[in-house]
Formats: C-alpha cells, structure tokens, sequence
C-alpha cells in the first residue's frame, strides 16, 4: 500500500458508513475494453460482429444508449474512471501528449482515491487484471492503488517493450499477445472463486480492441468482420464465462457487473478499427463518435431485464455509484464529478447528471446540457495533434435527439442555449482546481 499523508488516513477514517448487520455487501466487476466503438457490438446494431453472450448480458440487465468515456484517450479516461474525477483534476491530461508511454516518470497522484481503495476501507478484495497504463513506476502500480494483485500490461500493447507483469514482477518479455484474454479471463475467474465468501471489486481493463489486434487460435478466422470481429468474438466469450462463474457459484444477484469501453474507434487503424455506428468520428476526438461508448449494466434481480437507458451517464459516475452501494461516503476533501446511477439501475429514480464536459487534452472542448451539444473548439482525430483545433464563436451546437451524428448545426436558431451553455461553462471553470500535469515528465528529464 502506499505511503500516505495525515490528511489522507483522515479521508479513509470518514469513508466509512456502517450497514446494518443484515446486509451483503455488493460485488463489482468493470469489464473496460480498449478503442472499442459505440456501434462494435451486436446489440447496438452491427450487422456482422457476433456477440451473442454481451447481447444476452444486455437482454437481462440494462442497455445504455447514451453513456460517455471522460476522455478519447486511454491514460485519462482510465484515471477518470478509477477516480470520478475529470482527469485534467487528476493532472493526467496534457494538450500535445496525452497518454502515457514506457519513458514517462508520472502517473496516477499518490493523493488521488480510486475505487479500489475506497473500497478496501469495507473489506474488499480487490484486483486488476489487463492494461493499467497510468504508470509504470513501482509507486504508480496498481498495488500502490488499492489493488491486492495485478496481472496484465503497464501500458497499450503497441508500446515497446510490451512486457506482462504479475504485481509488480515483468514475467513475460515480450508478452504473448495470443493468449492475454484468455489468461486475463482464467484469472478473473479464479479471483473469484477464491473471494466468493466475501465482498470483491475485479477490475478488468482488456488489451484489445487496441491494435495491433490478435486473438487466440480458438477464435481465429471466425467472425465474418474478420480479424477485428474474430478479438470482439474472444472478448464476448471472456464476459460470458465470467458471468457464468458468478452464476455458478450463486454470486450473481449480489454482483453488479458493468460492461464499456474506454472511448470511441481508431478510425485510422482502417478495418483494424472499430465503428461508432451513426455517431461522428472517433478515438482522439470530442465528437460523439469519440467518447460515446456501448454500455451494458447486469445484476439480476436488482436491474430489471431488458431495460434500455437514455439517461446521460459516464465511466465517472462508475466510482459514485460503487461507492454509493457499499455504503462509503465520497471523499468530502475534493471534487468528485461522477454521479451515482443507482436510481437509473435499479429503476427508483431520475438521471442525477445534467451537464456533461468534453475535454481533449486541458482543453475545454465541448459541453452537452440534456438534449443540446454545444462545441466551442473542434479538432480532428487523423493525427495526434496535427490537426488544426478551430475555435467556434458563437459555438456550434447540435441537438443530439434529433441530430445524434451532429452534421446539423442549429446555433442560428437558439441562441438562448448558447448562453444558458455558456453559464454553465463559467461555473465549471470558476471551481475547476487543475491537478499537477503528469504527462510532460520523462524519465530522460526532457
């Protein structure tokens, strides 16, 4: 565990917030792909990937329509779900480098609190299993984070070296990227069997869809959406024996397992890359292509089957809503932007979030206030920073009920949006704290 400050053993002393006797503590296991598109499943509308395991998760439990990444990069929307927090108050976030890379020296602040060690003031067993890639110092690992083991990659699997590493240990150089969904998948199994009679938080951030792709030889040359379909296919098994587990062992009504991605398609990767359905662009922008992400919610019992939510949520809200149900106070000492979803969940209540902000970089990019979507900077996705940012004045705006592919452009007609937008942009900024940048750092002092 890492070292902490005095006022941080203060956070962890008022975390808690005791159940009665007679309650079971929830399990929560986040399932969070790599670059995988709003429309890359089979119960989002694509026609040739098969995923018949995820369509049943969503056929029992809740599909999200309108459920967003904090981020259209891996490093910060990663730390934005861990923590509820927009990364630019994470400092892990930065207008030319926007994700980490094996010469960095930051990573996730030892002052941030994850799920995980929120969690763990409650008793929780805890693990992460697959990419991290918010630092590979010893310090910034996922044990120095609340996590009792690791099993996986430090950072994308197109990064050199691309090494597998169990706690803090390389035991694989290189990693034999052929079997990491199976290995990551006989390991979250076995986490669970092991922690069935108490209360646990498995964290399975997969490798893939992040190219390059590869998939194991039972899956290989199956999908008809070829090599990227065959590591969605692998990626559908994986959850549905995870699912089954929790079944099996009669965890399922006690567990709630949330399925999305980390952001949108790497439209450049070609037909390596996924698909945000009707939505614009992709990975590395703000449009909604590249931060609405497919999203399934499942808990038997307690989410009632078949249900679709429109609500506007985000990975963010992930942290509030987990905390929220093990009975934890959230941490009174800094701002925490996700919302808790259990009302949506479980059926009782309206949507808590509003406003939602979309960031590339430390740059303000984009808000959406209920239906309406104003973008006062756009910037292009082909490259990672190539591409000239615009700034629009007055901002576009879409109504994204009517326009969810944003191609119509109505500010002409409602202004009063705009300004009612507008508000909300000098109220964020008025409380925004920025954290420390974390990105700039290298280990070579450049």
């Amino acid at each position: 565990m890492k070292a902490r400050s005095i006022i941080s053993i203060l956070i962890v002393a008022y975390l808690y917030s005791p159940l009665s006797a007679n309650d079971r503590l929830p399990n929560f296991v986040v399932i969070f792909t790599d670059d995988q598109g709003y429309g890359d499943l089979g119960c989002y509308g694509h026609p040739t990937i098969r995923t018949p395991r995820l369509d049943r998760m969503a056929a029992e439990g809740m599909r999200f329509t309108q459920f967003y990444s904090a981020a259209s990069v891996c490093t910060p929307s990663r730390a934005a779900l861990l923590t509820g927090r927009l990364p630019i108050r994470t400092g892990l976030c930065a207008d030319k480098l926007r994700v980490l890379i094996p010469d960095s020296a930051g990573g996730l602040p030892e002052r941030e609190i994850t799920i995980a060690e929120a969690l763990k003031t409650k008793g929780y067993a805890t693990i992460c299993i697959g990419k991290w890639h918010l630092g590979h110092l010893p310090k910034y690992l996922p044990m120095n984070h609340g996590f009792d083991s690791y099993l996986g990659i430090p950072y994308s699997n197109d990064m050199k070296p691309t090494v597998l590493m169990r706690n803090e240990a390389i035991i694989e150089n290189p990693a034999d990227q052929t079997t990491l969904t199976q290995r990551y998948t006989a390991e979250a199994i076995q986490f669970i069997k092991e922690n069935r009679n108490k209360p646990f938080f498995l964290y399975l951030p997969h490798t893939f869809p992040h190219t390059p792709l590869f998939v194991s030889e039972s899956f290989k040359g199956k999908s008809p959406r070829g090599l990227y379909g065959d590591v969605i296919a692998e990626i559908d098994w994986s959850t549905g024996k995870i699912l089954d587990t929790l079944r099996e062992l009669e965890l399922d009504k006690n567990t709630l397992v949330i399925f999305t991605s980390d952001n949108g398609p790497w439209l450049t990767q070609k037909q390596d890359g996924g698909s945000a359905g009707l939505l614009r662009d992709g990975k590395r922008t703000t449009f909604e292509g590249g931060m609405r992400v497919p999203t399934i919610a499942w808990w038997p019992g307690k989410i009632k089957a078949g249900a679709t939510s429109h609500a506007l949520a985000s990975t963010m809200d992930i942290f509030t809503t987990c905390l929220t149900l093990a009975g934890i106070k959230l941490p009174a000492d800094r701002i925490i932007d996700g919302k808790n979803l259990t009302p949506v969940l479980l059926g009782t209540g309206p949507c808590e979030r509003k406003v939602l902000f979309y960031y590339r970089g430390t740059k303000l990019m984009a808000v959406r206030k209920g239906s309406w979507k104003a973008h006062l900077i756009t910037q292009g996705g082909l490259t990672r920073d190539a591409d000239p940012a615009i700034v629009h004045d007055p901002p576009l705006l879409y109504r994204l009920e009517h326009d969810p592919s944003e191609k119509y452009d109505v500010s002409k007609n409602h202004p009063d949006v705009i300004a009612d937008i507008l508000k909300e942009v000098e109220r964020h900024r008025a409380k925004l704290k920025p954290g420390k940048p974390q990105l700039q750092k290298r280990l070579s002092g450049k």
